[in-house]
């Protein structure tokens, strides 16, 4: 049994509810909230990778004090990082757990809006039909509607690379990476576009909800000032 069969009934599910919203409100209206609804729901993990985050970050000079001191000493070195995780009430890999836990949800969404069962995407926004994609678009509409949603992806990624470049844990070039977002979005329908700016706008506010220092105060973690 492949992993999409094995989706199936939670993408059949999604559609149901996605279906029912859209009776109330337009279908791009029921894609939004229901994708809003899902990472509502999700915040929890996202509060637990948070933690583990800060935990990294805290732990970050101590390991790499620990590093410099046993580099020679591999099995030294791997007792030391246990017992200063231990110590510390995390782990090395905490927080991944919570990451894989929503990558199945995300799968479902995805299938959801990109190759929805039913005649979901036969609904339009601004005129322009859910499934058609960016390459398929022929009119001054189309291309507005993509501009448009392809402008603000755009702005996201630019917030999110500038954000990660001023970070405690600085990653490099790595933060370019948010760029790959837009440009995935080039080869989505309609649909899968609402749902993927959605998503992205969500994740830029809850990471700036969860990284802000007041919420490190809130979980006991000091913000230390450099002597002046």
């Amino acid at each position: 049994m492949s992993v999409l069969s094995v989706l199936d009934p939670a993408v059949h599910l999604a559609h149901a509810a996605v279906a029912a919203l859209a009776a109330v409100v337009p279908t791009a209206a029921a894609i939004v909230l229901f994708t809003l609804a899902v990472r509502a729901a999700l915040h929890p993990l996202a509060r637990s990778a948070a933690r583990a985050e800060r935990a990294r970050a805290r732990l970050a000079p101590k390991v790499a004090r620990l590093r410099e001191r046993y580099a020679r000493n591999p099995e030294r070195l791997n007792r030391e990082l246990l017992a200063l995780h231990r110590a510390e009430g995390t782990g090395p890999f905490a927080g991944l757990l919570p990451v894989l836990l929503q990558a199945p949800f995300f799968s479902v969404m995805y299938r959801l809006f990109t190759t929805a069962p039913g005649h979901l995407l036969d609904a339009t926004l601004a005129g322009v039909p859910l499934a058609v994609r960016p390459a398929a678009a022929h009119t001054p509409a189309q291309f507005a509607v993509f501009a448009v949603l392809e402008a603000a992806l755009l702005a996201l990624a630019w917030a999110g690379a500038r954000r990660a470049k001023h970070a405690p844990t600085p990653v490099g070039p790595a933060r370019w990476l948010a760029f790959g977002t837009p440009l995935f979005a080039l080869l989505l329908p309609l649909a899968g576009q609402l749902y993927l700016l959605t998503s992205t706008a969500w994740t830029a506010a809850e990471r700036w909800y969860l990284h802000r220092p007041a919420a490190g105060l809130a979980t006991g973690q000091a913000v230390r000032h450099p002597a002046r």
